[in-house]
């Protein structure tokens, strides 16, 4: 099991590099998803795509939103408990929380590699080691993806779309979790690893990556964490739903099943395209799919994009503004937490 020391050091300015990295990033996606915007935007024709905006039914905005916070709640949830199977403890849950949101910052870098800021926070708060809680955000990301891979194929059963690479993508996905569970396969890999140089000297953080990694992906735990990421995940596919039905399509089943496919197949391009967020790759999934499934002549161009941009907004856009949000407030919390410490270490020091 892994162990958590209960103080943690001060922070040092190579310590805070990472963050500023990552920060560096974060502005890089943010031009490059205004891009995407602009992109999708002069997909739909100006003109046309704001005349269909205005048509929108805005009261289904709330429920949209609320379907997001949702997904947000059950990620939170998640997240949690590998922190409790990791045995990293001493966390107030409200700390946990501003770290998990502070994550959501993020998800507008590459392949969401930024999300590992939650390990750097980790650190900080707790002084646990990377290789400790970084299995915790690769585990994350890779029951998301599992969970839309199960979301998407449900679709198939009025989609005859794309089953082909999303039955590539269960194949790699089951071919990488068994080779993380067969150890001595694991262990042969570090054994050859640890002749080179740059390898041998973090050979001991390597160790601890996997056996914790290993430890997230036991079967048990891991039927755990993808049953909640399909019930989080499908939330944001209930929003994409109401966002059609805000666009004024009928709510039936066909329609609920069909904005399930779009949504997580889209999300899964995203993810596999490595993109910042998954911006453009997203986009014109979901902007692609629905003017190819979607057999009803409101179906134009300008309706897709502007349902393409609706439920971005709704979903990635609203994550980043509330993760940025967080990420000052846990900034400052952190920082609170550390200057606090020398005072409290001398008076244990004294006493």
């Amino acid at each position: 099991m892994a162990r958590t020391p209960h103080e943690a050091s001060p922070q040092t300015d190579e310590e805070r590099s990472p963050l500023d990295r990552l920060k560096r990033r974060f502005v890089y996606g943010l031009v490059f998803g205004v891009l995407v915007v602009i992109g999708v935007t002069l997909l739909g024709d100006g003109p046309a795509l704001i005349r269909t905006l205005r048509t929108f039914d805005w009261w289904v905005v709330p429920p949209i939103i609320l379907l997001t916070l949702v997904n947000y709640a059950l990620r939170f949830a998640k997240w949690h408990l590998y922190l409790q199977w990791l045995d990293i403890g001493r966390l107030r849950p409200r700390t946990s929380l501003g770290i998990f949101l502070a994550g959501l910052s993020m998800a507008i870098t590459p392949g969401k590699l930024g999300e590992f800021l939650k390990s750097y926070l980790l650190r900080r708060a707790t002084s646990t080691p990377l290789s400790v809680s970084a299995p915790a955000v690769f585990a994350e990301r890779v029951t998301d993806g599992i969970s839309m891979l199960v979301l998407a194929a449900l679709g198939l059963v009025s989609v005859r779309y794309g089953w082909q690479v999303l039955a590539i993508l269960a194949v790699l996905a089951l071919a990488g979790i068994l080779m993380l569970q067969s150890r001595s396969l694991m262990f042969r890999i570090f054994t050859r690893l640890e002749h080179l140089p740059i390898i041998n000297r973090r050979m001991h953080a390597l160790h601890v990556l996997y056996e914790n990694t290993y430890l997230l992906f036991r079967p048990g735990k891991l039927g755990i964490a993808v049953g909640i990421g399909m019930v989080s995940w499908f939330g944001e596919c209930a929003a994409f739903f109401l966002i059609l039905i805000g666009l004024g399509f009928e709510p039936t089943l066909k329609l609920l099943v069909i904005s399930t496919f779009i949504m997580a197949t889209a999300s899964l391009l995203g993810a596999v395209s490595m993109l910042p967020g998954g911006l453009g790759a997203a986009e014109a999934g979901v902007a692609g799919l629905l003017l190819l499934i979607v057999r009803d002549p409101r179906m134009t161009s300008d309706l897709a994009a502007a349902a393409t941009l609706l439920v971005r907004f709704a979903t990635l856009w609203l994550g980043v503004l509330v993760g940025t949000g967080a990420l000052l407030v846990i900034e400052r919390h952190l920082t609170r937490l550390e200057e606090s410490r020398p005072a409290a270490d001398a008076a244990q020091t004294a006493s």
